[in-house]
């Protein structure tokens, strides 16, 4: 026989009140998420966590995931009316195999009352999975509003603290030939690293909290977003090699335009110059081209 309502909220509550996520496996799930009758929502978290699984951003969502919760539960606006699950592969195939889930992490939302409609799983693949993403969509299902606290990260702070000191250490030591902050070549090299981190998406990356990869249930792994408007994490380190390769093209061409000496090793140096920019801007722009579909501009490769 199963639980009753108020029997139900009870126990999720009394789970909750132990642990923001209640973990589930197919039994609980049927009981608390799928059988009626139910007043409540339960977002759910599907994923693999364990080591033999390889699933590194699962790890990364589930920190994501338990903030979202952690909040939620020191927050006024903590009721009755929203929980928090998860469930592991290991521990339910059973309820992957009857929600038709071959990858993970998943988000689903479960509401109260009615069926479960396209919205109600989270689309990580565009929006990415931080706290803040969850909270946004929380509210867009839910209607509730979850102020994100994430506990206090020191890491910026001490490196900040470092690079002021190691600067200040370095300008103490050398405080009677301050030359080098006249040196055009090493303020040249800083904008240059400056312009490859905001053109490369490390903004977009700290804001919307993407994967590092993608790894298809099928083992394959995927380093490149299939669509304009998403991206993974290595996609940017990608970009900054590409960018910084086409760029150390032109300076080699440059370098030998002004250089004073042998003009037929100019010409040869100028030439490697110019194959390089070509090569890896035709690679810069097969890249959008895989990204961007339709994009009707190619250069050497497609």
């Amino acid at each position: 026989m199963g639980l009753g309502l108020c029997e139900k909220v009870q126990q999720l509550s009394d789970h909750s009140s132990k642990r923001s996520i209640v973990k589930m496996n197919h039994e609980r799930f049927r009981q608390f998420v799928r059988s009626s009758p139910r007043n409540y929502s339960v977002v759910v978290m599907l994923t693999a966590l364990s080591a033999q699984r390889q699933c590194a951003v699962c790890r990364h969502a589930h920190d994501e995931f338990l903030i979202l919760a952690n909040s939620f539960r020191y927050s006024q606006a903590y009721s009755n009316n929203l929980f928090f699950a998860m469930v592991d592969f290991d521990e339910g195939p059973d309820v992957f195999q009857s929600l038709k889930i071959s990858s993970a992490p998943v988000f689903m939302h479960f509401p109260a009352k009615g069926k479960i409609k396209k919205g109600d799983t989270m689309d990580i693949q565009r929006v990415g999975y931080s706290a803040e993403a969850l909270a946004k969509w929380v509210n867009e299902r839910t209607d509730i509003t979850i102020r994100i606290f994430r506990p206090p990260n020191y890491s910026g702070a001490i490196v900040l603290t470092m690079l002021v000191l190691l600067v200040g250490g370095v300008m103490y030591l050398r405080r009677n030939n301050l030359d080098f902050l006249y040196n055009k070549t090493t303020w040249a090299v800083a904008a240059l690293c400056f312009c490859f981190a905001m053109t490369s998406g490390q903004m977009w990356n700290h804001i919307r909290g993407p994967p590092f990869f993608h790894k298809a249930h099928t083992g394959q792994v995927s380093y490149i977003h299939g669509s304009s408007q998403g991206q993974f994490i290595v996609e940017t380190y990608i970009v900054v090699i590409l960018n910084a390769a086409t760029v150390l093209g032109m300076i080699i061409m440059c370098e030998a335009a002004a250089s004073k000496g042998d003009v037929q090793k100019r010409k040869v140096v100028a030439i490697v110059g110019l194959v390089v920019v070509a090569f890896f801007f035709s690679l810069v722009l097969s890249f959008f081209r895989s990204k961007a579909h339709g994009y009707p501009y190619s250069f050497l490769l497609k």
